[in-house]
């Protein structure tokens, strides 16, 4: 989701963030807000000079407009505002109304703000429902049913597989270093149940979703979730906010239970971490998503070879998730 925008953009997406923040300058911006543009402004944007927020103008819906160059760069603005209207952690009605408004003078349409808009309506359920589907949608390449979403997630309750479960227990037996080696540790460590049997997740999910985990280096806390799954949107190029960053700011940072497997946790979104992972995951040249991505291929590899051949930044200790006694427990997001 990288997208390049010179000063004169990044002040103006900028300013239009600090107006959501204010409600057009009607109050003050919060703190989560100031250290959320102004993070942006120097991960995100690039910018190598600190920004005063104090001394931006909030910008209105068609100065944003006509100050970008291009549609990618309106997609890029957009996405930006969106996430300015959650940092509060709380669902802020008329902030989500602004949101619509500067994404309707860009022209787009995109199935995130369709969601934003439907929760500003009280419609919370069809949203979550939504978000669930976009989900599925971007790491399976199909459409789906809401219905069918449990039984995907979790195959092996009524049809264990056991090749499949010992294929992933042999795993132990790779060389220490490894990718293989690597996730059997993660999942050991963790207690997690490896694929193919019992109450594991499908493997379609899980394997990418852990083996990005590692590569990336974030925890499995609420936090650790969140920031592995902005990361992920940075990587894989479909449906990035609505299956993968709206989902998890709701269940992670406003506390909202999208399903019993995720579950809910209040407060996770820690503005700089949050768009280091986003600038990280958008560094990478390969997508551990992608159909052709084959887990038992790169499972042979060192974990650090496969960190410098797919581009991974290094994770600096400021940016990693934070312990909050949840460690180990098995956060993945939606599906």
């Amino acid at each position: 989701m990288l997208t390049e925008v010179d000063e004169h953009e990044a002040r103006a997406i900028a300013g239009a963030m600090l107006a959501v923040a204010t409600l057009d300058g009607k109050r003050p911006p919060s703190e989560a807000d100031t250290v959320t543009i102004g993070a942006a402004w120097h991960y995100l944007f690039r910018r190598p000079d600190e920004l005063a927020v104090d001394t931006l103008a909030p910008l209105g819906p068609d100065d944003l407009a006509a100050a970008l160059s291009s549609d990618a760069v309106a997609e890029h603005a957009a996405r930006c505002l969106a996430i300015t209207s959650l940092v509060d952690g709380v669902l802020d009605d008329d902030e989500i109304a602004l949101v619509l408004r500067y994404s309707s003078a860009l022209g787009l349409h995109d199935t995130y703000l369709r969601d934003l808009a439907e929760t500003a309506k009280g419609h919370l359920q069809a949203a979550l429902a939504d978000m669930t589907r976009e989900n599925l949608l971007s790491i399976t390449g199909r459409e789906w049913n809401i219905d069918d979403a449990s039984e995907w997630l979790l195959p092996y309750r009524g049809a264990p597989d056991p090749a499949l479960h010992e294929r992933y227990v042999a795993l132990e037996r790779y060389p220490a270093g490894t990718l293989g080696r690597a996730f059997w540790d993660w999942y050991h460590g963790h207690g997690f149940v490896l694929p193919g049997q019992g109450d594991a997740l499908n493997e379609s999910f899980a394997t990418p979703h852990d083996s990005t985990h590692i590569l990336s280096g974030y925890s499995t806390t609420p936090q650790g979730e969140l920031l592995v799954s902005t990361f992920t949107a940075g990587m894989h190029p479909e449906e990035p906010m609505a299956g993968h960053i709206l989902p998890v700011i709701y269940s992670w940072h406003l506390g909202i239970e999208i399903n019993k497997v995720a579950g809910s946790f209040r407060g996770a979104l820690d503005p700089e971490k949050f768009w280091v992972a986003w600038e990280r995951g958008g560094e990478l040249t390969t997508d551990t998503f992608a159909p052709d991505w084959n887990f038992w291929r790169a499972c042979e590899r060192p974990v650090a070879d496969l960190r410098a051949e797919y581009h991974v930044p290094p994770l600096d200790d400021r940016f990693a998730a934070s312990s909050d006694g949840t460690e180990g427990v098995d956060y993945h997001p939606i599906a």
